[in-house]
């Protein structure tokens, strides 16, 4: 350079510096015109190594930065061959520690490009990072210079990106190979390759800076805009950093990152539909015969036609400025591939986006609990949507969306909550669509076809809590259905993703049953109500569908069904019987029987869940379930257990729902049938267990009408220790006796005649009754019909049974001194009610007999239980009373007749004294404070 244009480049004023720019354009243009490239070369070495590289003379390096620039304007088209030592020294000056140095830098890289224009694309990569650090500066100016040459760069790269072939680096000799060879050499030697350009990417997604990710989100939108770089195929390798994007704390980034994303969905969905018409079309012509041709595609079919047309809207979506042909060497190449036409393709129709590893960023999002709402709202929103692109991919990950998903089903915010119960929505839809076994017609309860149906199901089925058979429904899936449906538009109704994606081009891959059974068990320990309850609908749908893959005694799921029994939750608790018979329903007597005698552990050990839940979980079996099935079942348990309090207590329970339960109308008809041979053996049955609790078998023979095997029990609840419970028991059953169950009863009282046991049997109770509110009750019952009952005592002609002669003859060689009269039977329709058939009838004095040795076992249980609590008291206690009188020692340890016989006297004082109250439950209180201060002393 001439001696005053290298003084001038070095001056510190810019005006000067741009002068001597100005004459080195001119001296520039000379020597090109001159052909003198020597000169070019060694100016442009002189200006790169003596002022740009000039570290510690920052106003040579703005000269020199400003002089290549000159320089590049003035080669004009020939700068391509000097940019190789041009564009380094000018990158190198962006990370300047001076800010002036920085914006000169910008400045010259902008004229650079403007006049290297696709050329510079070679050193995209290197402009591109150097941009992406100055969008951050500290410094507004250089961030404006930045934000010029980042503009420029992208209309460069929108323009050229997809079809610039570099100068320098195509090679010579090119012709002569072949059409497609040439092709292929000048698609390897593009002057931008995105396969170069997503590494750099990919380092750059993990950053903070809320400047720099509007600038990465900027230029992802701009690549995808250019249609045949097909970025969209390459989205998982920076899908989970833009993800992250969302939860930035900047507004700006958040909404062009929402922007850029449902870009990326909506081009992902058209591309799904234009596959699908695709599909269907070729399938429709192969099965006509036909071979496709560019009219056909035209005019064919209407369906070819819509493909067409999304394929249109695509292209005119996807591009913002006029690119000219689209068709690159890579679309003819797959057309060769593909065998059809040029006119044949159809543009979306080969692009392939990996679904799988999209959805497994998706789901990596759902996993983590402290992820941001945003986040995991947009993951959800994604993943139903991949319901309608290709919901074959998301059978591999249903196990990890059910581990996912359902917790988020009870979240804090609302849109996450409602989306997890769409996408759950969405997934039990697909799954059942899946199963035609579904939709088969069977007598047991049966899952709608559609949860569309089932949602407005669960909306208009009225709740009534008395009434279980009425929730049945309600039972199977979850409430939260009624919730995703009431957020959508009213009105006709929306179609499900099922319907709407139609046929799948690609085989489904099975569901892994283990795993997704193992994801939903573990979701009962959940905290959540919401999350609980779903799990178990997915059971129910999951055993419907598979009954022999899944749920077996053997394997875990079992225990944790049974242990979920005790869930707070009552929908829980409903929905899980209601799996547990479904399961009992479809296995096996064995299974039925290990299922029944695993509740009863399961009572057993858990009084609680007894206390609270018992009654509610025997209804609800007994509607899903055969009634009688399982009162035989937990009676031959029952009868075979040597706990007789827990026996006592849980045949209390069965007692009682069998006489309240409205589920059980049936059961109680069945018992008044004595006459047939199965209503025999079920009285039997029940009678052998239900003596482990004497008021409970002594209800069962007033259900059964079975009058006088009642009588005969009061006598012998004469020798019994009449205790606090007992008589709370008589109490309750009085109060039952005045219920609708009993109505049946209290008219036979109008037939003294006819049910002469009844009157002595109703009596009875009245005696054993201490003066309380019961005993009035029932006192004032028979008092109503006290005149016709003295009616069945005049003389009458008495039929003599030979049956009970016998039972005269058994209970005297038993020692009962009560039934040494014998009892008279008047003639009534039925004289043999209680006479013993010769094949399966009833044999009344064994049952007698087994209720005396069962309540005698009891009571030896019960002394011994008492003797352990009295040895085990402290050494105080001891010192303060007397020790406990120990029993006689013997086989039966039966107590002597002064401790049998001193029992009652706190009662018969009580009513000695006068003392009446209106309070059955007070009067009990005062007795169980007179038995306490009895044992006492």
């Amino acid at each position: 350079m001439d001696v005053n244009i290298t003084k001038a480049l070095n001056d510190k004023l810019y005006d000067k510096r741009k002068s001597g720019a100005l004459e080195l354009e001119g001296l520039i243009r000379d020597s090109l015109a001159a052909q003198d490239h020597d000169r070019i070369q060694k100016i442009v070495h002189q200006l790169c190594h003596d002022y740009a590289y000039a570290v510690h003379q920052p106003h040579a390096r703005n000269g020199g930065l400003i002089g290549l620039a000159a320089a590049s304007i003035a080669l004009g088209p020939e700068v391509a061959r000097y940019l190789e030592e041009i564009v380094p020294p000018v990158l190198a000056c962006f990370s300047d520690q001076d800010a002036r140095v920085r914006y000169y830098a910008c400045e010259s890289m902008y004229n650079i490009a403007k006049v290297a224009k696709g050329e510079i694309l070679v050193y995209f990569n290197q402009v591109f990072d150097a941009l992406c650090k100055l969008t951050a500066d500290s410094e507004l100016s250089v961030k404006n210079g930045a934000e010029l040459l980042d503009r420029l760069i992208k209309d460069i790269v929108a323009e050229s990106a997809a079809s610039y072939v570099s100068i320098l680096r195509t090679p010579q000799g090119e012709s002569g190979d072949g059409v497609s060879d040439g092709q292929e050499h000048a698609h390897e030697e593009m002057a931008f390759s995105l396969e170069r350009f997503l590494p750099l990417l990919e380092e750059r997604i993990n950053v903070l800076n809320p400047f720099t990710r509007t600038f990465l989100v900027a230029w992802i939108t701009v690549l995808d805009s250019i249609p045949d770089l097909e970025l969209v195929t390459q989205l998982p390798r920076f899908l989970a950093g833009l993800f992250k994007f969302l939860s930035d704390t900047n507004q700006d980034v958040r909404t062009a990152t929402h922007s850029v994303l449902e870009r990326f969905l909506s081009e992902i969905k058209k591309i799904a539909r234009i596959k699908r018409g695709v599909a269907e079309s070729r399938k429709s012509q192969a099965e006509d015969g036909t071979k496709r041709s560019s009219s056909s595609v035209r005019s064919g079919a209407d369906g070819e036609s819509d493909v067409n047309s999304a394929a249109l809207d695509q292209r005119e979506s996807l591009e913002e400025k006029d690119t000219g042909s689209v068709v690159s060497g890579s679309t003819v190449a797959d057309d060769e591939k593909s065998g059809s036409g040029e006119d044949d393709w159809i543009p979306g129709q080969d692009i392939q986006v990996d679904s799988g590893k999209i959805l497994d960023i998706l789901v990596t999002f759902l996993k983590d609990p402290n992820e941001e709402e945003q986040i995991q709202l947009a993951a959800l929103r994604w993943i139903d949507s991949f319901f309608e692109i290709c919901p074959e991919d998301i059978m591999p990950f249903v196990p990890k969306l059910l581990s996912d998903v359902l917790p988020l089903m009870s979240h804090d915010v609302d849109p996450v909550r409602l989306a997890a119960n769409r996408v759950n929505t969405s997934l039990m839809d697909y799954i059942m669509s899946l199963s035609e076994d579904i939709r088969r017609p069977d007598n047991a309860l049966q899952l709608p076809n559609s949860l569309s149906a089932l949602g407005k199901d669960l909306t208009n089925v009225e709740r009534r809590d008395s009434n279980l058979s009425n929730r049945l429904l309600k039972t199977v899936i979850k409430d939260q259905a009624a919730d995703v449906r009431s957020g959508e538009s009213k009105g006709t109704r929306t179609p499900t993703p099922a319907e709407e994606r139609g046929p799948s081009p690609r085989p489904v891959p099975e569901l892994d049953y283990q795993l997704a059974v193992s994801a939903l068990t573990l979701q009962f320990l959940n905290e959540h109500e919401a999350t609980r309850v779903a799990a178990i609908a997915w059971l129910i749908m999951l055993h419907r569908m598979a009954p022999g893959k899944i749920l077996s005694v053997e394997d875990g799921t079992f225990p944790a069904l049974l242990k979920t029994l005790s869930d707070p939750s009552e929908a829980v608790v409903t929905r899980d019987l209601l799996l547990l018979s479904q399961i009992s329903r479809n296995s096996d007597d064995s299974y039925f029987t290990s299922f029944m005698v695993n509740l009863l552990k399961l009572f057993c050990t858990d009084r609680r869940l007894l206390e609270t839940r018992g009654n509610l979980i025997i209804r609800q079996l007994c509607v899903t379930l055969s009634a009688e099935r399982i009162y035989r079942t937990m009676a031959d348990c029952l009868e075979k257990d040597d706990d007789v309090e827990f026996a006592s207590i849980m045949v209390q329970n069965l007692n009682n729902n069998l006489i309240t339960a409205p589920e059980l109308a049936d059961l109680r008809r069945r018992l008044r049938n004595l006459d047939s041979r199965d209503g025999q053996s079920f009285f039997v049955s029940l009678f052998k267990s239900w003596c482990h609790n004497a008021v409970a078998t002594f209800s069962l023979c007033l259900l059964a009408q079975a009058y006088e095997q009642a009588y005969h029990l009061l006598q012998i609840f004469a020798d019994l220790e009449m205790t606090v419970n007992m008589l709370i028991q008589i109490d309750k059953l009085v109060q039952l006796l005045e219920s609708p169950v009993f109505t049946y009863l209290r008219i036979q009282l109008l037939e003294p005649e006819k049910y002469p046991h009844l009157y002595k049997c109703l009596y009875g109770l009245l005696m054993l009754l201490p003066q309380s509110s019961a005993f009035a009750a029932l006192k004032n019952r028979l008092n109503s019909v006290s005149a016709i009952g003295y009616l069945h005592i005049a003389p009458r002609t008495y039929v003599p049974s030979s049956n009970f002669n016998h039972l005269r003859q058994k209970s005297s060689e038993t020692g009962s001194s009560s039934s040494q009269q014998g009892p008279a039977v008047s003639s009534f329709e039925r004289p043999n009610r209680l006479k013993a058939r010769e094949d399966g009838g009833v044999k009344w004095v064994e049952l007698l007999e087994k209720f005396k040795t069962t309540q005698e076992k009891a009571r030896r249980s019960q002394r011994l239980a008492n003797l352990g609590d009295n040895l085990g008291a402290s050494p105080m206690q001891d010192r303060e009373k007397p020790p406990p009188e120990v029993p006689p020692k013997g086989p039966g340890l039966r107590p002597s007749s002064q401790a049998s016989t001193s029992r009652p006297l706190p009662l018969a004082a009580q009513q000695a004294q006068g003392h009446k109250s209106k309070s059955s439950l007070g009067n009990l209180g005062r007795f169980a404070g007179g038995v306490a201060g009895r044992r006492k002393k």
